[in-house]
């Protein structure tokens, strides 16, 4: 047991450092290539930010531990919501950028619904992980044309793009190494992660649904909980929430979708009955949350942290 415990924060660490070093190298070897900083924003950092959840899922399909595949993503992206903005609120209270309710908000509430539908009969099939991913292709390509429109947004969705390549003195074989080790770092860690979640399951007689939703869900949301967070320590309420939305939509279009694709994945019913649905009340109810004042205060942060606390609650009673 002390064995798999270990593996289960080795995994963790490789995630986060595996995501950390894959987007800094992709980001420079890009620049390094003249790419504009905006299309690295809105492909390698914005792709970079769900690889654990990616690579997790992808595993976890192909060893056919379907709870743990789509537990990840529903309870990732309802941790997003109620634990990680319910966070950053009581930190410090987020102004809402309009574009983020016209354009992004609406699109991340359709796709929750169109995964809720297609799920019902009980499979995500190769046929719905190609739909999904043609999502993503369209969502990418909408909003990389939204921000060339918009030269404000190319300053202000992405500055995490101008620190990583404004920093850089690597030659272009160190980015590529750093590449490669991301990419091995995040393979092994989801490994070792999805190995040591199941195992602590069946001991523990927790299902392998409930520790996708919460330890595996929580744990490769790291990447958005530490972007949120500092983003609103310092007053950049469009990083912390876009982070979010766009965390949320990449998950379903993008990792259901590639995870589909290489393997039907099985929904389990008691996801459509519960976790389903939470995920979208969360998503639906941001909306009223926002448009009060345009603002996420710290009492609706509370607000949101304790409906997260009462439905893990639920799902350990």
């Amino acid at each position: 047991m002390t064995l798999q415990i270990i593996l289960l924060f080795l995994g963790l660490a490789g995630l986060y450092y595996g995501a950390e070093w894959l987007v800094t190298g992709s980001a420079r070897f890009a620049y390094a290539l003249h790419i504009k900083p905006v299309v690295i924003g809105l492909t390698i950092v914005a792709f970079g930010t769900s690889m654990p959840e990616l690579v997790t899922s992808v595993i976890a399909g192909i060893k056919h531990f379907n709870d743990i595949a789509v537990g990840n993503i529903v309870g990732s992206n309802i941790a997003n919501i109620a634990l990680i903005l319910g966070l950053s609120a009581i930190v410090r209270p987020l102004k809402i950028d309009m574009n983020l309710l016209t354009r992004d908000m609406p699109v991340m509430i359709g796709c929750s619904c169109f995964l809720y539908f297609i799920s019902w009969d009980g499979v995500l099939s190769r046929w719905e992980g190609i739909a999904l991913f043609v999502g993503i292709v369209t969502y990418t390509f909408y909003v990389y044309i939204a921000a060339i429109s918009d030269s404000r947004a190319i300053a202000s969705e992405h500055p995490e793009v101008e620190e990583l390549i404004g920093t850089s003195h690597n030659g272009i074989l160190k980015d590529v190494i750093l590449i490669v080790v991301g990419l091995v770092a995040l393979v092994a860690g989801a490994h070792f992660l999805v190995h040591a979640a199941v195992y602590i399951a069946k001991v523990m007689g927790i299902s392998e649904l409930v520790i996708g939703l919460t330890v595996i869900a929580v744990g490769t949301s790291l990447p958005e909980l530490a972007t949120s967070v500092v983003a609103s320590i310092r007053k950049q309420a469009d990083i912390s929430v876009g982070n979010i939305v766009g965390s949320n939509i990449f998950n379903i279009l993008s990792v259901l979708g590639v995870a589909a694709m290489i393997q039907p994945i099985m929904v389990n019913p008691i996801s459509l009955r519960l976790d389903m649905p939470v995920m979208l009340f969360f998503s639906i109810i941001l909306v009223p949350l926002i448009t009060w004042k345009f603002v996420l205060t710290r009492l609706q942060g509370l607000f949101l942290l304790s409906g997260y606390g009462v439905y893990v609650y639920w799902l350990f009673k």
